[in-house]
């Protein structure tokens, strides 16, 4: 079936249509703003994953933090290089979707698209309560109130991107910029130190480095490099939302995605560093990072920038899901596996309905867990990885079929970075089930059966539409046009005057009730018309019981089996008052005539606006 959009016709492949709309699109800097606040507040507890793991073998565990983030810094390298690849192979978006559903087959794309669509809500969901959670961290008092709060962070990012996609990467420049700034500062003063400067923030708080050590194995590091990786989140949303960039989208994005990975990649390795040349280890409530800022910049106002520029950006990054999911749910809505008013684009390059979804869902998310992060967190980083190994996989698939130049060796990087990112999901999902994860396992395909069932409901409206074949030509009906009355006004006259107008018989009807006040009002009514005389009949259709709707749709019924070939059609008269407030005083007659005959005939409606200029 067909989806209308506002979206440019077809246009050769290489070339780009014109879009005089490029003013709402992203350039390579507000990008990497708008879409990249995910990945790049990663770092806030990305190295703390993996530091908590390595805890359990104590001293000697958190020596493999380095390793281990060297580790991460690669396979962060191979996805930067293969979603560069995938931006140039797709550039209509979509990401995992788009390259399974061209390589791996339809049912494979949908569980790519189903894996994204969480990970893009929980990330909403956990970036929202862990910004909450460090603002209420410095402000105790707020703490009963964090729900409340999460939602009202939520109203403001929604609010921002149904503004369009370029106010929401102005709005949040300045705080990238200042985090980003504030880490690397750290990092720098860090690195000509050979002692931390202060350690206030973790004097007093309990180690939570295990006291019987246990050996550091290939299991630890798996699962340590696997929780690490949730510092990876975010890193494919500019391939997914390479539309929203402006000309040339696919050489702007492709910088986006090499800057996000370069400064990510610059971050996380320089926080590992300062972890080992401080041995710091993890406490009780007191972050990674905090301690970290303690020990390059001392427990100055440095500190402080670091924490709200943390707990800012931590907020903001759900702005990461709002650029790449309205960009999906428009891809899925084109292929008939979601609702077609996905497609629909606003203007400002606004995809609103599907932000608005993501909003009330986000919603529902934080009202379920309270506000809490720890009972998201289990769930967050298992569908994106799922969405990494299909794109991985689905592009060695490319290159094989491609064959292009120095395809052997794009393999090699595919294949590698789908064995780093499959051997994450299993590890991931295996270690957090118990804690949440198995929901994520429940819900991914129930989505995909969602999209099969959305996909079929539009298979058979298509071929009921009959889609895609020539029509039998046009040819005239008898008509019959029906005009629910209940007075004589202006409005009847102009309702009457357009019925005639629309060709055929015109049958004027009024609905009568048995009480003697309604009899009298109807025989006033009678007496009137017969005085007025407008050439069409009134028709009185009795009724028992005080409903509107059901005698005319009895009536339309009624006409439609003894006039075969008649074409009936209802034309509801109805006031639309100049101002908004004004519309609570109607009766809403004609909504209720209109339900009814829509649900039981299959007679045509029309509504017929008289505007009142008050």
């Amino acid at each position: 079936m067909t989806v209308l959009t506002t979206e440019p016709d077809a246009v050769p492949a290489g070339e780009e249509a014109p879009d005089t709309g490029e003013r709402h699109r992203l350039t390579a800097v507000t990008g990497l703003a708008a879409l990249s606040l995910d990945a790049m507040a990663s770092v806030a507890y990305g190295p703390e994953a993996i530091v908590l793991v390595l805890a359990a073998a104590g001293a000697q565990g958190l020596g493999f933090t380095l390793p281990v983030t060297l580790a991460i810094a690669v396979l962060l390298a191979v996805l930067v290089a293969s979603y560069r690849q995938v931006i140039a192979a797709f550039p209509d978006g979509g990401g995992s979707y788009a390259v399974a559903k061209t390589y791996l087959g339809s049912r494979t794309s949908l569980v790519g698209a189903a894996s994204l669509i969480l990970d893009y809500v929980l990330n909403v969901a956990v970036a929202v309560t862990a910004g909450v959670a460090a603002l209420t961290s410095a402000f105790p008092g707020l703490y009963g109130d964090r729900l409340w709060l999460c939602l009202a962070v939520l109203a403001l990012i929604t609010g921002i991107n149904l503004r369009g996609i370029v106010e929401s990467a102005k709005a949040f420049i300045l705080p990238t910029v200042v985090f980003v700034g504030a880490i690397f500062v750290l990092i720098g003063a860090g690195l000509f130190r050979s002692e931390p400067v202060s350690t206030p923030t973790a004097a007093g708080h309990a180690s939570v480095v295990a006291g019987n050590a246990t050996g550091v194995g290939v299991l630890l590091l798996l699962k340590a490099f696997a929780s690490g990786c949730s510092a990876l989140t975010g890193v494919e949303a500019i391939a997914n939302a390479v539309p929203s960039f402006r000309v040339p989208r696919v050489r702007r994005a492709q910088r986006a995605e090499v800057a996000l990975g370069a400064v990510l990649g610059l971050m996380l390795i320089g926080l590992s560093v300062l972890i080992g040349r401080f041995h710091l280890q993890p406490v009780a409530g007191v972050t990674v990072l905090a301690q970290l800022a303690d020990a390059s910049l001392g427990h100055d106002w440095g500190f402080y920038v670091i924490q709200f520029a943390t707990m800012i950006l931590l907020a903001l990054s759900a702005n990461t899901s709002f650029g790449g999911l309205p960009v999906l749910l428009k891809l899925l809505a084109r292929d008939n596996y979601a609702p077609h008013v996905f497609a629909l684009k606003a203007d400002r390059q606004v995809h609103r309905h599907g932000v608005l979804a993501l909003a009330v869902v986000s919603a529902a998310l934080l009202v379920f867990s309270g506000g809490d992060t720890n009972t998201l967190v289990p769930m967050f980083a298992i569908g994106v990885f799922v969405g990494f190994t299909i794109a991985q996989v689905g592009m060695v698939r490319h290159w094989r079929r491609e064959r292009g130049r120095g395809w052997r060796g794009k393999v090699l990087l595919n294949g590698f970075g789908a064995l780093l990112t499959g051997v994450s999901t299993v590890v991931v999902t295996a270690s957090k089930f118990a804690e949440g994860a198995w929901l994520v396992v429940v819900a991914l395909p129930l989505l995909v059966a969602a999209f099969v069932t959305v996909h079929r409901a539009y298979s058979r409206i298509g071929e009921r539409l009959g889609l895609g074949r020539i029509p039998e030509p046009p040819h005239r009906d008898r008509s019959l046009v029906i005009v629910p009355v209940s007075s004589l006004s202006r409005l009847t006259s102009e309702a009457l005057s357009a019925a005639s107008s629309l060709g055929g018989e015109v049958r004027a009807v009024t609905v009568c009730y048995p009480d003697p006040e309604d009899r009298a009002q109807l025989d006033a009514l009678e007496r009137a018309w017969a005085e007025w005389n407008p050439g069409v009949p009134l028709v009185r259709l009795s009724c028992e019981r005080r409903s509107l709707g059901r005698p005319i749709a009895a009536y339309v019924r009624e006409m439609a089996a003894a006039m075969p070939g008649t074409r009936v059609t209802v034309l509801i008269p109805e006031t639309e008052p100049e101002r908004l407030w004004q519309r609570l005083l109607q009766n809403q007659r004609g909504a209720v005539v209109a339900h009814a005959v829509r649900r039981e005939t299959d007679a045509v409606i029309c509504r017929l606006r008289f505007r009142l200029l008050l």
